[in-house]
């Protein structure tokens, strides 16, 4: 697997080795030895797979405090754009975000550390989408933080008109409203 630090510390781009033939490909889509050499410890606990439509955006959520989350994400059907937010307290790189598209066919994963709003797109006509996460989902701790924020600036490459949102997405607060969070 290659490793690929992004512009915001703690984001990671991975990217899995494919071996093919006409029979199609093999990959090692997570190894917890090589994971813990690049980026650290990290306990993954629970799979979790959604499937969406074109212009389904899920997101940009996160859960505060003790319940916050760590996740590796990739898609395995279809195209997605993914993107990352940091909510870190004292973070320099506070309110800024990564985005990557994450395809079936590129096959690149996304580690998103505690402390981030994560949310995507669906580009594709659907995409299934898996992530792993490191603590278990708590609704009591969960916030949603507005995805189309104007200073976040975030460009999700679909028309807002063309977007599919659950009413939880789209009462999302700005990002002047949220207090930054310490998430260890």
């Amino acid at each position: 697997m290659e490793f690929i630090k992004q512009p915001i510390e703690g984001v990671w781009v991975v990217k899995p080795k494919r071996f093919g033939d006409a029979r199609g490909y093999f990959c090692e889509t997570f190894k917890q030895s090589e994971f813990e050499q690049h980026i650290g410890p990290v306990r993954f606990i629970q799979d979790n797979e959604s499937v969406s439509s074109h212009g389904v955006l899920r997101g940009l959520h996160f859960q505060k405090g003790e319940f916050s989350q760590a996740k590796l994400v990739r898609v395995s059907r279809g195209a997605v754009l993914d993107v990352a937010v940091d909510l870190r307290a004292g973070s320099p790189t506070y309110g800024r975000h990564v985005a990557v598209e994450l395809t079936a066919d590129n096959g690149l994963q996304l580690f998103i550390p505690r402390g981030f709003a994560h949310g995507f797109v669906v580009l594709s006509d659907m995409a299934q989408f898996q992530y792993k996460v490191d603590n278990v989902y708590a609704p009591q701790s969960e916030a949603t933080l507005r995805f189309d924020d104007p200073v976040l600036g975030i460009d999700w490459r679909v028309s807002p008109s063309e977007m599919l949102l659950s009413e939880k997405d789209t009462r999302g607060v700005e990002l002047k409203d949220i207090k930054p969070f310490n998430f260890g």
